[in-house]
């Protein structure tokens, strides 16, 4: 019998960037989240594959990190044309509804439209984007711990319900 592995925290999530230093001033001088590691290489470890690059991490209080790679092409994320802007996106959380309205006045300081701050009941947030076109969000948890330990135990329920909901809506459309 195997033992189960627990996944412990995030690590790291990588997008492409326009530009490595244009990004570094975004993330860390105007969001405040340190530059702390780069690597430079020609080929993809992974793969081998021959692909000129600059990695850049920039750190959250626990540790994780938000990365990008800067291939050289002046080309930012990609994502398709036919998803809405706001699915894709980073969620960032601080510790209070305080620092989500400072972290906006902040933003729109630095010229950055900032949409919110949205109840979404259990957090509040705003949301913004990076110059790379990747939607930003920063959000303080406002219910309590017991609050989001009774979602948790429903939400098998109510993922079901949506399975249902879903596929009825699919039964409309065809």
């Amino acid at each position: 019998m195997t033992a189960t592995v627990r996944i412990k925290k995030l690590n790291h999530v990588a997008w492409r960037c326009i530009d490595a230093e244009q990004t570094r001033h975004f993330y860390e001088d105007i969001l405040g989240l340190p530059l702390v590691h780069t690597i430079q290489a020609d080929h993809v470890p992974s793969t081998g594959a021959y692909n000129p690059y600059f990695h850049i991490f920039f750190a959250m209080a626990d540790g994780s990190c938000l990365a990008f790679f800067d291939l050289g092409d002046k080309r930012g994320a990609t994502v398709s044309d036919d998803m809405p802007k706001w699915v894709h996106h980073f969620a960032m959380q601080v510790d209070t509804v305080e620092e989500v309205v400072a972290m906006k006045e902040r933003l729109e300081k630095a010229g950055i439209d900032v949409i919110g701050i949205t109840d979404h009941h259990f957090v509040k947030s705003i949301y913004f984007f990076d110059p790379n076109g990747i939607r930003l969000e920063v959000t303080a948890q406002v219910e309590t711990d017991e609050y989001m330990e009774a979602a948790k135990r429903r939400s098998h329920d109510e993922l079901t319900a949506w399975m249902e909901k879903k596929a009825k809506l699919a039964a409309t459309r065809a």
